[in-house]
C-alpha cells in the first residue's frame, strides 16, 4: 500500500500561525494565503481538487468533489462575518468535500457527515493548527502513537463511535463529523457542532423521489478528469444502481466485476444479467483465482495515520486497482456506503413499537419467526432501558464473556463484541478502563434508535472508506462513494425507519427511489452475496505466511498479543467469525506498528 494522497494543514490567520509553515511536513508543499497575506493551507493536491472562492476577506475553499457553480459559492462566501456563517453553505453543499473558510481573523475546517472526509486539529506551543489528516500533525509535534486505543482496538475491534473516531495520535484531536473546528487569531481552538440529523418522519412514497434526485444528481456531477469512468458491477442492488446511473450520461463506460461465485455468493450471476443491458460499456471481467487470496502476503503499509482495516483484502484490492489503472480507469465509483444508508438490524424496533405499536408488532412478528426469538428474551430487549453509554459499560464488564447465542434478540444498541482470544491481561486491563472512559462520554447520535444505528454505522464505517480511496490514488485512480454524500445521506435519513427497512423486502428505500431506472430483477433482489466460505479457506491457505510474520510481533514486543493463544488460535481446522474479524484487526495493527518503527515520519509524510 501506499499513502501518498492529498491532504493538507490549515494555519489561523496570524504571526504564529506563519511562524509554523516551515514545519509542515510535506515536500515543496504547495500554499494558498488568507486575505492577510498570511499562510492558510499547506499540502498536495491534485489539480482542480481544491476550488477557493474570495470576498472580500472571505476566502471559502471546497477540497474533494463539489459541483457547486464557482458563482454561487461566491454569492456564499460574501455573506460570511463569521466562521459561524458558514453553516448555511454547509447545509446545501453538494457531493464530499472538506469545507474550509477564512473569515475576519477566524478559520473554519470541517469533514462530511459519513466521516470519510475528517479533520483534526492540536496545539503547537500556544498556536492551534489543524488538518485533513492526523499523521502530518502528529509529525508537527512529535506526537505519541495512543498505546490505550492501540490495546482496545486489539483486544475489541469496535468499530463505533465515539471510540472510533478517536485520534490514533496523542494530543492530535479529531473532530466529529457533524461539528467543524474553528482557529482564532489568539491560537485558540473550538469545535462547534453544526449539524443535527433529520427527525426520520417522512413516508417512503414522499422520500423516495428525493433520494432519487439527489444520487442521480450525485453520480451525474462525477466526471473523469483524465482516463475513463469506471464503476463495480458485483451484481449487488448498490454498484449495479450505480453504473445505470452512470451509463445515463457516460453509456460507453468501464465496469469491473469478478466473474466466480459459489452457492452462497450468486452476485456473479446477476451481474453477468446486467451487464447485458449495458451494451456500449466495456465490461472487465476477472477470476478470482486470478487475485492475490485473502489475507495473502506481503503485509506492508506505508500509511502511518491509522491501523489499515481492511486487510484481509488489501492485496487483492491493490490488484484490482491496478487492473483498472492499466485499462485507463481516470474515476471509478463504487457502492460502498449502500449498506450503511439502506440496510439496518431489527434494532430500530424498540423506538417503533413505542411511537407506531401496531406497525412495530407487524414487523416483530416476522424478524422473531425468522431469527427464532424467544417471546421472554424479545419483550425482555423491548422493555430495556439501557442507555447508549449503559451499552459501553456492559460491553467493559462481560468483555471475555461467550458471546450471546445465536437467536439472541438484536435490539439492543449495537452488536456484542467480546475480547480478541489472543489479548494479554493488560490489554484486557487497559481495554476495560477505555471503555469506561467512552461510555462518560457518550451520548446518542439520535433520539430514535434506527436513526442512531444508521449514524454509528456510517461514521463507523468512514475511515476505512478513506484508507480505501487513498489506495486507489495511488495507482492514479480516483476513487468516488456516491452513497456517501450530504446530500445523499441526509436524504435517506429523512425517511421512516419502518420504511427504510423492514424485514419484507430487502433496501425499500433505494428499490424504490431507483424504479424504473435500475432493472427490477436487481431491485427485487432478495439475496446478498456471501463470501464467507472463500474467505475461510484463504485465510487458511496463509496460515503459514501468518505465523512467519507475527513470529517477531511488535505487538507482542508490547505486552498486548498472546503468540502462544495466537498460534493455537490460526492453528484450529476452523477459524470462527469472530476470530477471522480480530484476525484482520490484529494483523492491522501489526502493519502499523512496524510501518511506524521503521519510518522516518518526517519523509514519508503525503509527498510527491
Amino acid at each position: 500500500m501506499n499513502a501518498v494522497s492529498s491532504s493538507l494543514v490549515v494555519l489561523p490567520d496570524s504571526q504564529d500561525g506563519t511562524a509554523l509553515l516551515p514545519r509542515v511536513p510535506y515536500r515543496r508543499p504547495s500554499v494558498l494565503f488568507h486575505s492577510s497575506g498570511r499562510p492558510w493551507l499547506a499540502g498536495r493536491w491534485e489539480p482542480g481538487e481544491i476550488r477557493v472562492v474570495i470576498a472580500g476577506r472571505a476566502r471559502v475553499a471546497v477540497f474533494g468533489f463539489c459541483p457547486m457553480p464557482i458563482e454561487r459559492l461566491t454569492a456564499h462566501a460574501a455573506r460570511l462575518r463569521t466562521a459561524a456563517d458558514a453553516d448555511a453553505l454547509a447545509r446545501i453543499l453538494p457531493g464530499s468535500a472538506h469545507l474550509i473558510a477564512s473569515v475576519n481573523g477566524q478559520v473554519r475546517l470541517q469533514g462530511t457527515l459519513a466521516n470519510h472526509r475528517r479533520a483534526f486539529h492540536t496545539r503547537i506551543g500556544p498556536t492551534a493548527i489543524a488538518g485533513t489528516r492526523a499523521d502530518p500533525l502528529a509529525e508537527m509535534t512529535g506526537a505519541d502513537l495512543d498505546e490505550d486505543l492501540l490495546a482496545a482496538h486489539l483486544t475489541q475491534m469496535q468499530l463505533l463511535p465515539p471510540l472510533i473516531e478517536k485520534s490514533w495520535w496523542r494530543t492530535v484531536h479529531s473532530v466529529p463529523p457533524d461539528s467543524y473546528v474553528a482557529l482564532a487569531e489568539d491560537g485558540t481552538a473550538r469545535t462547534a457542532r453544526w449539524w443535527h440529523p433529520p427527525e426520520p418522519v417522512v413516508p417512503i412514497r414522499e422520500g423516495a423521489p428525493v433520494v432519487r434526485t439527489a444520487l442521480r444528481e450525485a453520480v451525474a456531477e462525477r466526471r473523469p478528469t483524465k482516463g475513463r469512468l469506471s464503476l463495480d458491477l458485483s451484481g449487488g442492488m448498490d454498484s449495479t444502481t450505480l453504473c445505470f446511473l452512470a451509463a445515463e450520461h457516460t453509456p460507453d463506460l468501464l465496469t469491473f466485476r469478478w466473474t466466480e461465485g459459489s452457492v452462497a455468493n450468486d452476485d456473479p450471476i446477476f451481474a453477468a444479467k446486467a451487464a447485458q443491458l449495458l451494451p456500449h460499456a466495456e465490461h472487465l471481467d476477472l477470476r478470482g483465482s486470478d487475485s492475490p487470496a485473502l489475507f495473502a502476503p506481503p503485509y506492508s503499509t506505508t500509511d502511518l495515520e491509522a491501523p489499515w482495516a481492511m486487510t484481509r483484502g488489501v492485496t487483492s484490492s491493490a490488484y484490482g486497482t491496478r487492473v483498472l489503472a492499466e485499462h485507463g480507469s481516470g474515476l471509478h465509483l463504487a457502492g460502498h456506503g449502500g449498506d450503511e444508508v439502506f440496510t439496518a438490524s431489527p434494532r430500530y424496533l424498540h423506538t417503533l413499537i413505542r411511537r407506531r405499536p401496531l406497525t412495530g408488532l407487524r414487523q416483530l412478528r416476522v424478524y422473531r419467526t425468522l431469527g427464532r426469538w424467544s417471546w421472554p428474551e424479545t419483550l425482555a430487549g423491548l422493555a430495556s432501558r439501557q442507555s447508549w453509554a449503559g451499552w459501553w459499560r456492559e460491553s467493559a464488564d462481560h468483555l471475555t464473556d461467550p458471546l450471546p447465542r445465536r437467536g439472541t434478540p438484536e435490539l439492543g444498541w449495537a452488536d456484542v463484541v467480546r475480547a480478541a482470544p489472543w489479548a494479554t491481561g493488560d490489554a484486557l486491563a487497559t481495554t476495560r478502563r477505555v471503555l469506561y472512559e467512552i461510555a462518560a462520554e457518550a451520548t446518542p447520535l439520535a433520539a430514535d434508535r434506527g436513526q442512531h444505528e444508521a449514524l454509528a454505522s456510517l461514521r463507523g464505517a468512514g475511515p476505512a472508506c478513506q484508507q480505501i480511496q487513498r489506495e486507489y490514488a495511488a495507482e492514479g485512480v480516483s476513487l468516488e462513494l456516491p452513497y456517501l454524500d450530504d446530500r445523499v445521506v441526509e436524504a435517506a435519513l429523512a425517511v421512516r425507519a419502518c420504511d427504510r427497512f423492514t424485514p419484507w423486502r430487502y433496501k425499500p428505500l433505494l428499490a424504490d427511489a431507483m424504479r424504473g431506472l435500475v432493472p427490477d430483477f436487481i431491485l427485487d433482489r432478495t439475496t446478498k452475496g456471501d463470501y464467507q466460505d472463500d474467505d475461510d479457506a484463504e485465510a487458511h491457505r496463509h496460515v503459514p505466511d501468518l505465523l512467519d510474520y507475527f513470529a517477531d510481533s511488535a505487538l507482542a514486543a508490547r505486552g498486548l498479543l498472546d503468540l502462544d493463544a495466537f498460534r493455537a488460535c490460526l492453528l484450529e481446522p476452523r477459524m470462527n467469525d469472530e476470530w477471522e474479524a480480530h484476525l484482520e484487526t490484529a494483523l492491522g495493527c501489526e502493519m502499523w506498528l512496524r510501518a511506524i518503527a521503521g519510518t522516518d515520519r518526517r519523509a514519508h509524510a503525503p509527498a510527491p
